[in-house]
């Protein structure tokens, strides 16, 4: 099993910054694919960005190419989420994934969760 935990989301004002980390623990070893999802209310949950641990590679959905940026320390199992001028439309909680498959945008790709993190942006 592997657990993940995300922090640093809040409330922000448009424009601004924050930084979400997701801590994974546990079975982490074959653990290839880390993601960030995000879901707001009334909302599917939708495909925010995916680093794939075995050469590097990054897929941003198009709404945050250019604001967001996502790392990955394998050395601590956390990946990190760097949103940039974030916009009310950013508003959503979210979710750190995890998979030892190949990286892909679909929720059904991910076998780890976390609980979620809450992130508003204010107009």
């Amino acid at each position: 099993q592997v657990q993940l935990v995300e922090s640093g989301g809040g409330l922000v004002q448009t424009g601004g910054s924050l930084r979400l980390s997701c801590a994974a623990s546990g079975s982490t070893r074959n653990i290839r694919t880390m993601a960030w999802f995000r879901q707001a209310p009334g909302q599917e949950r939708e495909f925010v960005a995916a680093v794939w641990s075995l050469d590097s590679k990054i897929l941003y959905t198009d709404s945050v190419k250019g604001r967001f940026t996502i790392s990955r320390d394998n050395a601590k199992n956390t990946v990190y989420l760097q949103m940039n001028s974030l916009k009310p439309e950013d508003t959503a909680v979210y979710y750190c994934a995890a998979d030892w498959r190949v990286l892909t945008t679909g929720t059904s790709g991910y076998v780890y969760w976390g609980q979620g993190t809450q992130v508003t942006v204010s107009s």
